[in-house]
């Protein structure tokens, strides 16, 4: 009919379309125009996010390095009421070791996530949940774990804060803490005067190029050589080969701000570069986020349709590529 009448064409695209968009309705797809069945049909790449569309966006920690030492987190979800830390050799009780604990309150000072409880709607239980940013969420539970409620950190006035940029790629913040001889109960001793406490949190590769020392087991500061550095990475490639997301924590005491804070003309970058220098690393926090279900079955149909896969993800490289692995975005053969 097309080849006999050229002007049966537009009429032909039409009812193609049409049938098209009757097949989609069958598959539970809404298609408002006509076109958009024509521009989803010639699509060849899908660029995703990770956290949330490729993951479930529910972040859980199950493992945290301080002092050069291993530590298991267990539980599920946000309950903190469930599980706890353990050292990874052995399985003692570790919830109120110094690393530990010195770890996890520096994290929460460095957080703005808070854990509310919620009435669910279809049993009527009520569920923990999660209140402001994914990353920071397993911190909040972790820290709920070995003691530290919701006041905590509000003990701790904070003077500044510079949230996390992708160009900086950490977070970081100024609290007070005058009068205090430790930074809490069992955690690291403060050097005598200190005034303030920076916490830096964020990528590891980054943080430790600002630190030039660390904080051993015992409480002590000790210089952070190369070799120690080396070890340190060596820790969160470790980590993220598991497909798990890994933030380095680090502190620096001060007996005064380093920077004029009534001179309103500085930025927040100039107070930054001002606070991150001569940081002490304190530890690793790692995550994970589960797959969300029926990913890699939806990846595999899209190969076969001849389109290609794309995962956007601001991720540690080794991170992305073990996520990428397990949901068939990256393929091992």
């Amino acid at each position: 009919a097309v080849a006999a009448i050229p002007e049966g064409i537009p009429l032909c695209v039409t009812i193609s379309l049409s049938i098209g968009c009757k097949d989609m309705v069958k598959k539970h797809v809404l298609v408002r125009k006509l076109a958009a069945v024509e521009t989803l049909g010639s699509a060849s790449v899908i660029c995703s996010d990770k956290t949330g569309t490729l993951t479930e966006g529910k972040m859980t920690m199950v493992k945290l390095w301080a002092g050069q030492v291993p530590y298991s987190v267990g539980g599920k979800g946000f309950d903190p009421t469930v599980g706890r830390i353990t050292r990874t050799e052995g399985g003692a009780e570790a919830g109120q070791e110094l690393p530990v604990r010195t770890t996890l309150l520096s994290a929460i000072l460095c957080c703005n996530t808070t854990l509310c409880t919620v009435q669910d709607e279809e049993t009527g239980e009520l569920r923990y949940e999660p209140r402001g940013n994914s990353s920071e969420a397993p911190i909040v539970v972790a820290s709920r774990k070995v003691g530290f409620v919701e006041a905590t950190a509000g003990a701790y006035p904070r003077v500044l804060e510079v949230p996390f940029s992708s160009s900086r790629k950490m977070m970081l913040t100024v609290c007070d803490v005058s009068g205090r001889t430790e930074l809490c109960d069992g955690g690291m001793p403060l050097d005598g005067g200190a005034k303030y406490l920076a916490v830096c949190k964020g990528a590891p590769n980054f943080i430790i190029d600002y630190c030039t020392e660390f904080l051993a087991a015992d409480g002590s500061a000790k210089p952070l050589t190369d070799s120690e550095k080396a070890g340190i990475l060596e820790v969160v490639d470790e980590y993220s080969s598991q497909a798990l997301r890994v933030l380095a924590v680090a502190v620096r005491t001060m007996t005064k701000l380093p920077y004029d804070a009534s001179d309103e003309d500085l930025s927040s970058d100039q107070k930054f570069q001002a606070c991150r220098v001569g940081l002490r690393f304190v530890g690793l926090v790692a995550s994970i986020d589960p797959d969300r279900d029926g990913v890699p079955e939806s990846v595999e149909l899209a190969r076969g349709a001849g389109i290609r896969v794309v995962m956007i993800t601001g991720d540690y490289l080794k991170t992305a590529v073990a996520i990428a692995q397990n949901v068939k975005i990256l393929q091992t053969d």
